[in-house]
């Protein structure tokens, strides 16, 4: 059977890990506690350190200080073969001369596991992943997404304790990249493994994740739900990270104002006491001023410079009276067509106190 009821699940504790070249640290003091059948994204730009944790988490890479624990043991120093992980590389790692059933059951022959277990094993594995009657295929007779679900199914197949996915949707077009998104999910909650997922695509780290560890020069800057991160992003950094934000210098006027040029703009949240600060203003969250706005809202106002269509969305550009630019976002509907404005013309846009987002500036 696999992993499907809580005892069984067992949770990963990165204990201050840092990995040093040299001069140069890769990881730099490096902790993240992950629950039992938790499903955290590590999310970062190139070079940021994803790789070598996942290295370390896998047992390729040895960390020059710190620990790794999978549940009560401690891994530190094992070699990989011998750590209960389950592994999804980018590129699928597939061996191209077995069919489906000898790609998936072969991490039960490395482990030499009985053979007389095998067919109900696998069995289990086809129907997880929904590719029942694929056994005697070869890997070229595969579709993109079948071929990511024989590699999920191999890393299934001996019920690991913890599965890594290194970038595992990246190859695939965007439609199906989102299709299996949420085959992901789905196949997480059936699961209930505990899952570490690293890539550089936001949306899909926003999409599958319980939570989401920004990582950055070798650091976690933030560690936070998808909706934390998005909209209570800790500093500057992150908040361009995540979503579709523009960052606008203010100076702070008072525990809930801050100052854009002339303007006074009032937040919901605490204005940090920092002294380079930024209004991390997202695209989504303003809306065009028609007089209907509930009291109170922050009114920003500028000339449109430019309109692009985008098919669901129509992203308005606009120089704000204060000298910056910002944009907007418009459903491309009847109702967004009918507030959008022409370029050269002036618009007003309102933004919401609980949507008036003040972060310090990235150290």
């Amino acid at each position: 059977m696999f992993v499907s009821n809580k005892s069984e699940r067992v949770g990963v504790s990165i204990r201050s890990a840092t990995k040093s070249y040299g001069a140069f640290q890769a990881l730099n003091d490096v902790s993240l506690e992950v629950a039992a059948g938790e499903f955290v994204s590590i999310l970062g730009p190139s070079g940021s350190g994803k790789t070598t944790f996942l290295g370390i988490l896998g047992g390729f890479v040895q960390p020059t200080s710190g620990s790794i624990w999978l549940g009560e043991r401690d891994i530190t120093f094992e070699p990989p073969h011998k750590r209960d992980i389950g592994i999804v590389f980018q590129n699928y790692a597939l061996f191209p001369h077995m069919s489906v059933a000898e790609n998936i059951t072969f991490p039960l022959r490395a482990r030499r596991l009985p053979k007389s277990s095998w067919p109900e094993m696998l069995r289990e594995a086809l129907d997880m992943v929904e590719l029942a009657g694929y056994e005697q295929r070869r890997i070229h007779e595969l579709s993109g997404g079948q071929r990511q679900r024989v590699a999920l199914a191999r890393a299934m197949i001996f019920e690991p304790g913890l599965i890594l996915m290194d970038e595992p949707l990246s190859a695939l077009d965007k439609q199906l990249r989102e299709s299996m998104q949420i085959e992901l999910k789905r196949l997480h909650r059936k699961l209930g493994a505990t899952i570490i997922y690293v890539t550089h695509d936001q949306r899909e780290a926003l999409t599958m994740s319980d939570r989401v560890a920004i990582m950055n020069k070798g650091r976690f800057v933030q560690v936070d739900t998808p909706e934390q991160l998005h909209d209570h992003p800790a500093d500057s950094f992150v908040a361009r990270f995540i979503g579709e934000a523009t960052l606008l210098s203010v100076e702070r006027a008072s525990d809930h104002t801050v100052r854009l040029g002339d303007i006074v703009l009032r937040t919901s949240h605490a204005v940090p006491q920092n002294n380079r600060l930024h209004l991390a203003v997202h695209s989504e969250k303003l809306v065009v001023a028609n007089g209907s706005e509930v009291a109170g809202v922050n009114r920003l106002t500028g000339t449109v410079t430019e309109t692009l269509y985008q098919g669901e969305s129509i992203r308005v550009f606009l120089k704000l009276s204060s000298g910056d630019d910002l944009s907007l976002r418009l459903a491309s509907n009847h109702a967004g067509r009918l507030q959008l404005k022409k370029p050269g013309e002036a618009i007003t846009v309102a933004l919401h106190p609980e949507d008036t987002i003040v972060v310090p500036e990235a150290s």
